[in-house]
Parts: structure tokens; sequence; C-alpha cells
């Protein structure tokens, strides 16, 4: 079994590790941070943003830009607030379980939640090492992933990527256990170690038929969310609902993580709301689970690092100055440190 996992990984690209996979273009990466004068040339592709998106950004100077309409309801936590002030300020901005929590500063679904109970949050508080949000959990049955970019001298941009997610899931038939349908899953047998931390109390448990069973629910593919590719459902209505968000926040390039509704909603511009913006550190998510080639997945990261090189260049020009070199390194330390402290914590 352990043999047949490792030759499904040396095969399959989509399950290499991320430095393996972008190894082979990164001259190409690099090759524009020559022509800028700047390793970190993209932290001028988001003027409104720490870093341009890149690593390390706080979600509440996105959530801050985004029509409130738009994005849940949304307050912020410090770790190191009195558990009955936190219940206090929960209540007061009348939340109701279940609820979503996770890092202000985070990335790949680490410390995300679901909140079902007081005990429950108590425990996450006590645990969690950094100033965290809570969120509405949206219900909105769809989620979706939308790439936009847009050149800040047209007003026009381009919705190059458009999928439909997934969650990480199990469905019961009665007879196996949490952990043998694991095991049998596609992509959750690979995650069994994750999978044991997370759900190992409940691994003996047999679900009933047709019980769907959330193994993650955070919608990353490096969360194991399944991506399905609807490049065809984009229009013309998509991209005016877009280039209109662009124009009011100055997000030129980066990934919206989104539910809605239904597709046709999206389309319509209508019944959505906007989960998270990743800025120029978002990976063209909609390369994976469509049956491309690498080398097709190649040309499509090739392309979009293009328009960020034009989008961050054009605007370093006008006036938004590219981070310095020891900047930029201890804005990435800090990052890394911050990120290693919550891998220990989740």
């Amino acid at each position: 079994m352990a043999i047949k996992k490792f030759f499904q990984r040396i095969f399959n690209w989509e399950l290499w590790n991320f430095y393996v996979l972008y190894f082979p273009i990164s001259f190409a990466w690099f090759w524009y941070c020559l022509r800028s004068g700047s390793l970190w040339f993209f932290s001028s592709s988001n003027p409104t943003i720490t870093f341009g998106g890149f690593e390390g950004e706080g979600k509440k100077e996105m959530y801050d830009q985004l029509p409130s309409e738009l994005v849940p309801k949304t307050i912020y936590i410090q770790h190191d607030l009195p558990v009955t002030e936190l219940f206090t300020k929960v209540e007061e901005a009348g939340f109701q379980y279940p609820f979503i929590v996770k890092p202000d500063v985070g990335m790949k679904g680490i410390l995300f939640r679901k909140i079902e109970s007081a005990e429950q949050l108590a425990r996450y508080h006590e645990r969690i090492p950094v100033e965290y949000i809570v969120q509405d959990l949206i219900t909105l049955p769809v989620e979706v992933s939308v790439f936009y970019y847009r050149h800040p001298a047209s007003a026009r941009g381009t919705v190059s990527g458009f999928i439909h997610k997934e969650l990480l899931q199990v469905t019961g038939n009665g007879q196996d256990t949490l952990r043998e349908l694991i095991a049998k899953h596609p992509r959750a047998k690979f995650r069994m170690e994750e999978m044991e931390h997370r759900h190992g109390h409940r691994f003996e448990r047999i679900l009933p038929v047709g019980e769907i069973f959330y193994l993650s629910y955070a919608g990353n593919h490096n969360r194991g969310a399944h991506f399905t590719n609807l490049h065809n459902e984009i229009n013309q209505r998509m991209h005016e609902v877009f280039d209109e968000l662009s124009l009011q926040t100055q997000f030129y390039y980066g990934r919206y993580d989104i539910k809605t509704g239904s597709i046709e909603d999206l389309k319509d511009g209508r019944n959505f709301q906007i989960i998270e913006f990743n800025g120029c550190g978002a990976e063209p998510n909609h390369i994976y689970d469509c049956g491309m080639s690498i080398w097709q997945a190649y040309g499509v990261i090739l392309e979009h690092w293009k328009a960020l090189f034009r989008i961050s260049r054009y605007n370093h020009k006008n006036g938004v100055p590219y981070w310095s070199f020891k900047r930029g390194r201890d804005h990435l330390r800090a990052s890394n440190r911050h990120f290693r402290l919550l891998e220990k914590y989740d």
C-alpha cells in the first residue's frame, strides 16, 4: 500500500511538494526580479494590502476594503482576552452557534475551525496563540473561487479562473468505520496522519447510510478540497462584477473565495458573500482537478506571473514603491515564525 501511494504521488503532479512543482519554472520568477531590480517586485501589485498580499497580511485589512454587504459579519479577538469578555463580545455582536474562527493572519486553512458550542470556543481561545477572527458561518450552498486581475491603466480586467469547491468529505454506507472510509477516499487517504489528529476520537464510528461527514471545512486544495473547473461559465456580467470590486478596492491581482446561492447567482452578480480575498501570493487554483498536464499548468502559472509583473511595474512607475530588501526579508522571516507557531497549535 505504501509503495502504491508513493508511485501515485510520483506520477500525479498535483500531489507534488510545492517546491518540487515550481522549481522548473522558477527561472521566470527570478527573471522578473532582475527586470524590476527588486526581489519583492510583487509588493506593489495590490497597493492597499501588506506586501501586495503575498504573505503575512491580515484578513482585517482585506475585509475593511470590501463592501460590507458582501462580507460575513466578523469581529477580531485578541488571544489574551479574558474568556468572560470573549463571550460578552461574541454575544453583543449577535453571533449564534455554529460560527467560524480562524487566525487573522493565516494560510492553508491552519487553525480554521467550525465552533458549535461555548465550550468549544473556550478551548479554541485558550489554545490559539495569536489574534483571530469570529465570523458568521455562511450557509449559502455553493463555494467557488474566482481568480481576477486587472492592469491599473485599464477599467476592465480578466476573470482568468472560476472553480467550484467540494469540501473534503466522506459519505457513510452503514458498514465502514470513519477510519475505513478515509482509507478508501482518493484524497483523504494521503492525509491519514492529519485525519487521525483531527478525527481520531471518531475513527471507530460507523456512519449511517448517506450521512456526510466533513473532514475539513477549509476549501483549500492543500486541505483536500476537490475542484471543478467552471471556465466555460465565465460571462461578461462576471467580469463587470469583479471590475467594480477592483475599482473600489485597488485589488488588482488575486483570488476571491466566495459562497453563493448558485453559479447563476454569482454570474448575475447577486446573492454571494466574499469569504476571503487572497492577493499576489494566491495560486491560480484552477490548474487543479481539471485534467491539465503539468505543461498546461505551467503555461497558466507563467501567464499569471506575467500579468503580476506588468501590474506591479506599472504601479511602481506611478508612485507605489517596491519594498526594500530588508523590509521584505524581515517581513517574511516574521511571517515564517508566525506560521510555524500556528502549525504547532493546529
